[in-house]
């Protein structure tokens, strides 16, 4: 028999089975997650802290630094405050709204120091540290920032007081037709309590011009503290 003859119909053709079909492009990955306003604030006081201990003189490691190093930090930041706290010399001591200007230096605000501190040891930690060695979390941080409060109280005027918070006044209902008034009398709405005043130890100014800005420049927290 022929081989020839055997052959079932023409060879297929060298480009069978690509087809016209479209090319499949891999999907495009997806934009990076935007950082929160916490987080962004976080990471800028960080790596302000890191400048900071590496501009030290001498510079410092992470793993010498301790609650004295934070606190000479904080007083660092200082230079970079905008909240007036007068001397206990001064004309204007304990007025909060004093009414001329005064030589008195400017600080930086016991809020923004304290979220400063808050942020700064959850970054530690964030960052493989063990809490144990935290020197945010240091007894000696905690007695200064508690100090600090206090003096400013003082020297602004500013009591720390807690706010009640006053209840709405219900309308007192008004009687149907028929009823008698006497019922009415006792159904008003209890009288809002009278508590004392929330009292923000200092208006928590935007912090210095380093924080977010410059790399060698410090940081310290927007926003302020009730007590």
């Amino acid at each position: 028999m022929d081989p020839s003859s055997t052959a079932a119909g023409p060879p297929p053709s060298s480009s069978a089975g690509t087809g016209d079909a479209p090319q499949q492009h891999p999907p495009p990955p997806p934009p990076p997650q935007q950082l929160s306003r916490y987080e962004s604030q976080k990471r800028r006081d960080w790596n302000t802290f890191l400048q900071y201990l590496r501009n030290h003189r001498p510079p410092l490691t992470l793993a010498r630094c301790s609650g004295a190093h934070v606190i000479e930090f904080l007083k660092y930041l200082d230079q970079f405050g905008k909240t007036k706290v007068h001397a206990a010399g001064c004309a204007h001591y304990g007025q909060p709204s004093p009414p001329a200007p005064c030589p008195c230096p400017l600080r930086q605000a016991w809020g923004s120091l304290d979220a400063l501190i808050g942020r700064l040891r959850a970054a530690y930690e964030e960052s493989g540290n063990a809490p144990e060695s935290n020197p945010f979390a240091a007894r000696a941080v905690r007695i200064y920032l508690r100090e600090v409060r206090d003096s400013q109280a003082k020297a602004r005027g500013i009591p720390y007081e807690k706010k009640k918070r006053k209840r709405t006044q219900t309308p007192t209902p008004t009687p149907a037709a028929g009823e008698g008034t006497s019922s009415a009398a006792g159904g008003g709405g209890g009288e809002p309590t009278h508590g004392g005043g929330t009292v923000t130890v200092a208006a928590a100014p935007a912090t210095g011009a380093p924080l977010g800005g410059s790399s060698s420049g410090t940081a310290a927290a927007a926003g302020t503290s009730s007590r």
